[in-house]
């Protein structure tokens, strides 16, 4: 009997293949937010500006966005275990590539290698998560994953800055070569085989292509709306071929029978309305995210730490919450945590909206520790409930959408708050001090996300309650797992 079949029969495997899994989505979340600490090193390093260098961060989301649904649906066919091990490797390889850049360019490629091990892992992870746990523990193990997405947040920043300090920019990607190799030989003794792979099945490369297209195509237009205009042809040209090739990509999916993705998955409610929801989440959550520490530096000139401080109030709260908002979720369902959790959310958006040119560093403390409270709230019983009602064949290609959604959500988010601040604060600065036109304008960017996330908390109500664990979701997609089979 091999290590694998013996630990598959202990009661806490289901947990060591959450660590396996845990580490991955660290890693990839750590490095999200440890190389924008390294941009300014890097841009002295090779003596470019940082509209050059923004790449290495554009063209890392970009792939990943592109690539979600791609591997969610190979993991499928081939199944969840090759393609999440073969993540680490990748995301390895990738790091170790950037660690011996010696131009700009060739560092903006290597980061896209980078980039396709991390979607790999992406993809997965709450797929692999969904079919180990059953329903009354489900809750909890992707309220884990949670407090791991915000822990690879929070020590980013403070982690990066003293690995460029200490050895030099190029630390920030050796660290992950040793973390990404451990991981790719835990996960061949680790990851269960999945038994309901769709198999025999053929991959959709002309979907993909269309799919990846389009929304990179419709990223990058949201993007560089503000810098090109929004009437200039870039952008146009951008968004009218995202338009067309998602639009292909659609009508492709309804014709062949094998294609990237089921469009029936979104006949349920409960997927169809916890991916708007999550939308609706992430677009709100990044009004923030993006322009507060902009607030914080030109209005309130507080230093670099401080800002870093406040910042933290978010997700040091969102980590402390979502553990147990999942293991509620699995006593009384998804209903009452998700839509309490984006209303929370409003409330702390509309406290934010009442900003001034001298808020107390302390307020705006609290106010980010709410919004953390209610993405902890919301998050984990949104995503459990999302996944439950997925048959087990199918998981990989639903973890696509969910993570293809985030990053959707998290692009619009900054377009669509730096456009309504934009051009709220260029008509008032010609008729108040600049400063008072400043928080004018940042504040009705807080009270249009207050009304995004209040339309979340809507959208998240309606759905209905569902079953605690997701547990009808879950009975039907073993069903469904059994007829494909």
């Amino acid at each position: 009997m091999s290590l694998k079949e013996e630990l598959k029969k202990k009661p806490y495997f289901k947990w060591i293949v959450l660590c396996n899994v845990a580490t991955g989505t660290f890693m990839a979340t750590l490095d999200g937010s440890i190389v924008n600490v390294a941009l300014p090193t890097i841009s002295v390093d090779f003596g470019v500006g940082k509209e050059t260098l923004q790449w290495t961060v554009t063209a890392y989301l970009l792939t990943i966005s592109s690539l979600l649904l791609a591997f969610g649906r190979l993991a499928d066919i081939i199944g969840k275990n090759r393609v999440y091990a073969a993540g680490f490797l990748g995301f390895a390889l990738g790091s170790a590539l950037c660690g011996t850049a010696g131009t700009v360019q060739l560092l903006v490629f290597f980061r896209i290698i980078q980039a396709v091990g991390a979607a790999m892992m992406m993809a997965n992870a709450m797929g692999l998560i969904t079919s180990c746990f059953p329903p009354r523990e489900r809750g909890r193990a992707l309220g884990t994953m949670g407090t791991v997405v915000a822990l690879g947040s929070l020590t980013g920043p403070s982690l990066g800055g003293f690995l460029v300090s200490s050895l030099g920019w190029r630390a920030i990607f050796y660290i992950n070569i040793p973390i990404g190799i451990l991981g790719f030989i835990a996960s061949l003794f680790i990851l269960p085989r999945d038994k309901d792979i769709l198999g025999k099945q053929k991959f959709d490369y002309f979907g993909a292509l269309l799919f990846g297209g389009g929304i990179t195509c419709f990223l990058l237009g949201l993007s560089d709306g503000q810098e090109y205009g929004w009437a200039s042809q870039r952008i146009l040209v951008l968004l009218v071929g995202s338009a067309v090739l998602l639009g292909a990509f659609f009508i492709t999916q309804l014709k062949i029978k094998q294609p990237m993705i089921e469009l029936s998955l979104f006949r349920s409610r409960l997927f169809f309305a916890g991916n708007v929801a999550g939308l609706l989440s992430f677009v709100a959550m990044f009004f923030t995210t993006y322009l507060l520490p902009f607030y914080m530096s030109e209005i309130l000139s507080l230093k670099a730490y401080q800002m870093g401080l406040v910042m933290t109030a978010f997700p040091v709260v969102m980590a402390l919450t979502a553990p147990f908002s999942g293991w509620l979720s699995d006593k009384t369902g998804p209903l009452l945590l998700t839509t309490g959790g984006l209303s929370i959310n409003a409330i702390g958006l509309y406290l934010l909206a009442d900003i001034s040119v001298d808020m107390s560093p302390l307020s705006l403390v609290w106010k980010m520790a709410l919004m953390g409270l209610g993405t902890g709230m919301f998050q984990s019983p949104n995503n459990s409930s999302v996944m439950s009602t997925v048959p087990l064949p199918k998981l990989g290609v639903a973890g696509g959408v969910v993570a293809t959604v985030r990053n959707v959500g998290m692009v619009i988010g900054v377009a669509l708050s730096v456009a309504i601040f934009n051009t709220r604060f260029a008509a008032l600065k010609s008729v108040l001090p600049w400063q008072t036109a400043y928080v004018e304008a940042l504040g009705l960017v807080f009270k249009v996300a207050a009304v995004i996330a209040l339309c979340g908390a809507a959208v998240s109500f309606v759905r209905g309650g569902g079953a605690p664990g997701g547990s009808a979701g879950t009975k039907g997609g073993r069903t469904a797992a059994k007829s494909d089979a």
